[in-house]
């Protein structure tokens, strides 16, 4: 866990990074079909989704110009961050960014699936992806 400026102690139950810690674990498969559909979607693969937790849970598209000046801001805190990005492998894992109350979460796994397969498992389509995603964290996650 990253903290913009700071190092914190492991996130209480109530934090917004434990609510989204649980989030990604019970929903791996359909964030791995939401990935590759971003992923393909794409025409540069220059963007990164990522979460924004306020005002209210929903998924955002990250331009890398846009997380390089956040970079910036916060002393280079976010590098290794942008080196995942770099090193990213959209057909084998899963990587996103969680934002909220100035801080930063790295989301970053390999499903049981590949994201190609969990995304032809899920039979659906990225708009419907997406609202079904957003509505199981609008009713899990409370900021």
């Amino acid at each position: 866990m990253t903290i913009l400026g700071s190092t914190q102690p492991e996130p209480d139950e109530k934090s917004w990074q434990y609510q989204l810690d649980r989030f990604v674990e019970n929903n791996q498969q359909e964030l791995a079909a939401l990935a590759w559909a971003f992923y393909q979607e794409q025409t540069e693969h220059e963007n990164t989704l990522g979460i924004d937790i306020i005002p209210t849970p929903h998924f955002i598209s990250c331009s890398r110009e846009a997380l390089e000046k956040l970079n910036n801001s916060v002393n280079h805190k976010l590098q290794e961050i942008l080196g995942l990005i770099d090193g990213y492998q959209p057909e084998q894992e899963v990587l996103m960014i969680g934002f909220a109350n100035n801080g930063v979460k790295l989301i970053y796994f390999e499903p049981e699936l590949n994201p190609p397969e969990c995304f032809e498992k899920s039979g659906q389509n990225i708009a419907s992806l997406l609202d079904k995603l957003e509505a199981k964290m609008l009713a899990q996650i409370q900021v």
